[in-house]
């Protein structure tokens, strides 16, 4: 049985602790902010030029001039601040937010992001995703483990126009949890040039190594930590 779409929002809010100020990237990341634990308050920055974002509002109760960088309707919450996109983006590339979390079209097994287009189709703009993963010192992917086609979206090579090289840290799909480390057994935030690999900690319930090894392209190593998701 697959992880919900909130469920794995719930799974990246896990580790977030108060006072981050984390991004939330367009599609499955938004879900966060409506799945923070309890007694846990971050800053939410949306790169259109929101800090202090907060969850979406009631039907009915929707501002149209207040969106995040996904058009969505959001609320703000008290001291929060509205600027423009250069100011964000300052934000963004000083490394002043913590977290980045995103969606992807593919992540390779050494942490290379593919995910702001597909070649062919009209995309107005790259958008942030290239300063997020660059000037961000942790970056989360969420992300459907196989695309609509079923070809595996965790990849041993990125064929899609990359975003970043070896810029993820973890990757949260419907079917399990990966994360990216050294070869000394390091987190692959903590910098180096080592060569990241990546390790299975977390299979969702009823989900089988089997069909694991099935749907994902890249090689990894098993670390298996807990499964399902916590009360």
């Amino acid at each position: 049985m697959a992880w919900t779409r909130e469920q794995m929002a719930a799974i990246a809010a896990e580790e977030l602790n108060d006072g981050d100020y984390v991004n939330l990237g367009i599609g499955i990341p938004t879900l966060v902010a409506n799945n923070l634990p309890e007694g846990v308050r971050v800053v939410l920055q949306s790169e259109n030029g929101l800090l202090g974002m907060g969850p979406f509002p009631f039907e009915g109760e929707e501002d149209a001039d207040l969106i995040n960088a996904g058009k969505q309707t959001v609320t703000v919450l008290p001291g929060g601040s509205i600027f423009d996109s250069a100011t964000s983006f300052g934000m963004i590339r000083g490394g002043h937010v913590k977290v980045a979390i995103l969606g992807a079209m593919q992540v390779a097994g050494n942490g290379d992001l593919a995910n702001w287009t597909i070649p062919g189709k009209m995309v107005k703009g790259m958008g942030g995703a290239m300063d997020l993963v660059a000037g961000t010192p942790r970056v989360v992917v969420l992300t459907e483990h196989v695309a609509k086609d079923g070809t595996p979206k965790i990849v041993t090579e990125c064929t899609l126009p990359l975003t970043g090289q070896g810029v993820v840290d973890r990757i949260i799909s419907d079917l399990a949890v990966f994360d990216l480390y050294k070869d000394d057994g390091g987190n692959q935030g903590d910098g180096g040039d080592h060569h990241p690999r990546l390790v299975l900690t977390r299979l969702a319930p009823g989900v089988t190594m089997e069909e694991i090894r099935e749907k994902t392209q890249a090689s990894f190593d098993i670390r298996l930590e807990k499964e399902g998701v916590a009360a």
